[in-house]
């Protein structure tokens, strides 16, 4: 395929050396070797971009653990133009490739992915696709929303859009072909209790606090918090701003000592709790009465 796409661009020959998965450690260190010693090389694929899902990975790895300059050149990528056409969820996704053969290791990356609520992206092969379906199927649910791209940008581009269950039943009634861009519908968000709102505000208002004790302004700290954690901004604004006041009142009304009243008696009639209303239950104006002592002053009246 890259001959034919140099012939076709007219471009001089050069010489070409194979480079995939059961050869990419002898080779990566000839083309290293070549690259150290000042020759230009391009890494080219007959399909996908190179470096992503792909053994081109581990060369520019090594290019990258000896300084050797690379430089990507945009083009055509299966996975975002899947996406964009696959009618689900695109402002936050997650790439997570080509799926292991060994079964333990397919159901250990599966189960990391049960909660995961961006949308997924995987690629696949025709002769592994079905096996692939009832495994997604298994994981997430047969009702899991499925786009299914193939042979993009070729002549027989297609994208399905249906269920896990749908997908299996279809691809078990017609022979898969081409390679395949699968795009997953990530997880519903579970309708939340108020308890677990009322959860959800007190630990951000949490953070918050720690945020303008390091210095933020409150109003910086709500929007960073929200941010981060998904609250509504003017619902933790109003829950921050409520639990303060909350707190002021409290400590407007604790009681203070009975030594404030002790010129109306010992203990006195309010118990203490009247001293910073403006009609006290002893009957003092606010200049008459007494100071209430340092938490560690020695009481007067014990003297």
């Amino acid at each position: 395929v890259t001959q034919k796409l140099l012939n076709a661009c007219e471009l001089p020959k050069k010489p070409m050396i194979s480079y995939y998965e059961h050869n990419r450690r002898a080779r990566g260190e000839a083309v290293l070797e070549k690259l150290l010693a000042g020759e230009t090389c391009a890494l080219v694929t007959d399909a996908g971009t190179p470096a992503v899902s792909d053994p081109g990975e581990d060369l520019v790895a090594l290019c990258a653990e000896h300084d050797v300059p690379v430089i990507p050149i945009p083009g055509c990528c299966a996975a975002v133009c899947a996406l964009a056409a696959s009618g689900l969820p695109t402002g936050r996704w997650c790439f997570e490739g080509f799926l292991s053969v060994n079964k333990k290791a397919r159901r250990e990356h599966l189960d990391t992915l049960q909660g995961e609520k961006r949308t997924m992206i995987f690629y696949e092969a025709p002769h592994k696709l079905c096996a692939t379906l009832r495994d997604l199927r298994d994981a997430f649910g047969g009702d899991r929303r499925l786009s299914l791209s193939r042979e993009l940008t070729k002549l027989h581009e297609q994208t399905l859009r249906m269920t896990l269950d749908e997908a299996v039943a279809y691809f078990d009634a017609n022979a898969p072909r081409g390679e395949f861009v699968l795009i997953l519908d990530g997880a519903p968000d579970e309708p939340e209790t108020e308890q677990d709102e009322a959860e959800r505000l007190a630990s951000a208002a949490e953070a918050v606090r720690r945020r303008v004790e390091q210095g933020q302004t409150q109003k910086d700290a709500v929007k960073a918090v929200s941010a981060e954690t998904g609250v509504k901004k003017n619902a933790l604004y109003r829950y921050v701003r409520d639990t303060a006041h909350a707190v002021r009142t409290a400590q407007h009304r604790r009681p203070r000592s009975p030594a404030v009243c002790r010129l109306q008696g010992n203990p006195p009639a309010c118990g203490g709790r009247c001293c910073r209303s403006t009609a006290p239950l002893c009957g003092l104006p606010p200049s008459a009465r007494q100071p209430a002592p340092a938490a560690d002053s020695p009481d007067p009246a014990d003297g």
